[in-house]
């Protein structure tokens, strides 16, 4: 049983989200919001508890494209936590593409050089039990309806999966839309690899589907973020039953965290074949990529480059 979580990127969207439909539990203790910005940080931990009725929410800084700040995080922790999710993401800002001091470019750091660093340091530390949850997207395995196309890399090296999160896997053009789905993909064969190094934590990727109110889109570039969120997502989407509400989102990943015999650890759960809606499956069935365990390693040891 599952009494005390942490989520990244927890003030606003489906981190938050996920925080109030777990805090309905009666068995959960404890949620620590993590979170880079802390007065939005704070203001959502207020609104959580005037929501929610219960006061059992904590602020911890985390910045997911800083390594030290998940050793910061797992220091102020004075207890294991049950469950970590790995929400915080996005696509990158203004320059998606820009090299950080890790070597990962910012798309990719944001999204996993430091949730990569938060779960080896709870390890380390003895401080996790239980789940380890990504939310992943079906962009992972293509999304041929948005033109985002499935990864389709040439041998899967290691050399190969880091170029993607560094970037060179792109040139000579960079676009942000294609390089989330492969950071994503690269993210989801990385949680695959740890759920067979630790077989006694449960390790599951699992993708909210098209979600109205994330907070994905707000940082594309302008036009990028108006075409995406405002006649993508507000427009066409709903009109073609593609998209569903924020708290179905959420709630896809409140089941992969609870419901062990539905959520295989090292599986990744997203929507069937050309949904972004409805029912989840194993995405090893539509993608067999995603099973193979020697791409699985190599993700696995490119992500730790960045690390050194």
């Amino acid at each position: 049983m599952n009494k005390r979580y942490l989520i990244t990127g927890a003030n606003a969207g489906l981190g938050k989200e996920t925080a109030r439909q777990l805090a309905t539990l009666p068995e959960t203790e404890k949620i620590y919001l993590a979170c880079r910005n802390p007065v939005r940080a704070e203001a959502a931990r207020k609104d959580l508890m005037q929501i929610t009725g219960r006061d059992l929410f904590e602020v911890v800084i985390f910045d997911t494209t800083d390594v030290n700040s998940a050793k910061q995080v797992v220091s102020q922790l004075n207890e294991a936590i049950d469950a970590v999710v790995l929400n915080a993401g996005g696509m990158g800002g203004k320059t998606p593409e820009k090299s950080t001091p890790s070597g990962m470019n910012v798309l990719a750091a944001t999204n996993i050089l430091g949730h990569v660093a938060l779960v080896d340091e709870l390890i380390a530390a003895q401080k996790l039990n239980n789940v380890v949850l990504l939310a992943s997207s079906e962009a992972a395995r293509g999304i041929e309806k948005m033109n985002m196309h499935r990864p389709n890399l040439k041998t899967h090296s290691t050399e190969e999966l880091a170029s993607v999160l560094n970037g060179a896997y792109f040139h000579p053009k960079f676009d942000a839309m294609q390089a989330y789905g492969h950071v994503k993909y690269v993210a989801t064969l990385w949680m695959s690899s740890m759920a067979r190094k630790h077989p006694n934590i449960r390790f599951v990727s699992v993708s909210p589907g098209a979600t109205s109110g994330t907070a994905a889109p707000n940082d594309l570039p302008a036009f990028s973020r108006f075409m995406f969120k405002y006649v993508m997502m507000g427009v066409i989407m709903p009109l073609r039953g593609m998209i569903h509400s924020l708290d179905k989102g959420a709630k896809r990943f409140v089941d992969g965290l609870t419901d062990a015999n539905a959520h295989e650890s090292g599986k990744f759960y997203a929507s069937k074949a050309d949904k972004l809606v409805g029912p989840v499956i194993d995405q090893g069935s539509l993608f067999a990529d995603l099973n193979n365990v020697q791409y699985q390693d190599n993700a696995y040891e490119a992500v730790h480059r960045f690390l050194a």
